[in-house]
């Protein structure tokens, strides 16, 4: 395990500028795992990662020392670091001191899609990127496409938000949406307040592509003329809409209900 105690060493600053910056986490195509849940979740299912960070006073925890056992059994490069040094890394209060430096995978997308799938333009907060993908996860939903303008997945942000649901999905960034959606074999299903067709009217016990977009503007006048349907998720009046990742939780659901009761 190596030490380093220094501000200006060259390996800390360089963790640094990941964890704080999102640029420098796309051009380097690498990010950073906070805390033991992601760490455990990344070992399960995706492997080794390039580099173990843990603090001072994480050195005691049984959890983190499992994880440590790991990436030295691994032969990962485990570096150690006072505590003063580790907390700039970390955007978690009160977390257990781990990181995981890890490549950001870049999958390119697939020439046809069979699957249900999620299409995401340009949505922004990261607390909703990251419950989308979790539900998303849950309902069994394998892949993710992002338009340019959605924020990045692999953020730390998202990532917590997501616990772990990322080494369950395939995540694709960067996407042409119009393009992947004038493509697709599939129904592509949008969400939208100004229809009467609801979710549960709806045949989703087959595949379709989920369309959903910016917390405030929606999914794009382009992208919405390109929907096989619309659909709205009734409510009561007095509630203007429900939270993208909450609509999204709603509809993916829906469809498990369906496949279901096939």
């Amino acid at each position: 395990m190596k030490l380093i105690t220094s501000r200006d060493n060259a390996q800390y600053k360089e963790l640094k500028q990941l964890a704080t910056s999102s640029q420098a986490r796309r051009k380097s195509g690498r990010t950073l795992l906070d805390g033991v849940h992601l760490c455990e979740a990344f070992f399960q299912h995706r492997g080794v990662p390039e580099m173990c960070v843990v603090s001072e006073s994480a050195l005691a925890d049984p959890e983190v020392a499992a994880l440590i056992a790991q990436c030295e059994n691994s032969n990962v490069a485990t570096i150690h670091l006072p505590d003063a040094l580790y907390q700039p890394l970390s955007q978690v209060e009160n977390g257990v001191g781990i990181l995981f430096l890890i490549a950001t995978p870049e999958l390119i997308p697939p020439a046809d899609i069979t699957q249900t799938s999620v299409a995401l333009d340009n949505l922004q907060d990261p607390g909703n990127l990251g419950s989308i993908l979790r539900s998303a996860a849950a309902a069994g939903v394998k892949n993710v496409f992002c338009s340019p303008g959605t924020v990045l997945a692999w953020s730390p942000k998202v990532m917590r938000a997501g616990m772990g649901a990322h080494f369950l999905l395939n995540i694709y960034e960067n996407v042409d949406l119009a393009r992947l959606l004038g493509e697709v074999n599939i129904p592509v299903l949008a969400t939208s307040s100004h229809t009467t067709k609801t979710i549960y009217a709806s045949k989703l016990d087959q595949p379709v592509i989920w369309l959903f977009g910016h917390e405030g503007q929606g999914v794009s006048e382009e992208l919405i003329s390109m929907a096989t349907e619309t659909v709205t998720i009734p409510q009561q009046a007095a509630i203007e809409s429900l939270n993208v990742a909450a609509s999204a939780a709603i509809c993916f659901f829906e469809q498990v209900r369906q496949q279901l009761a096939q």
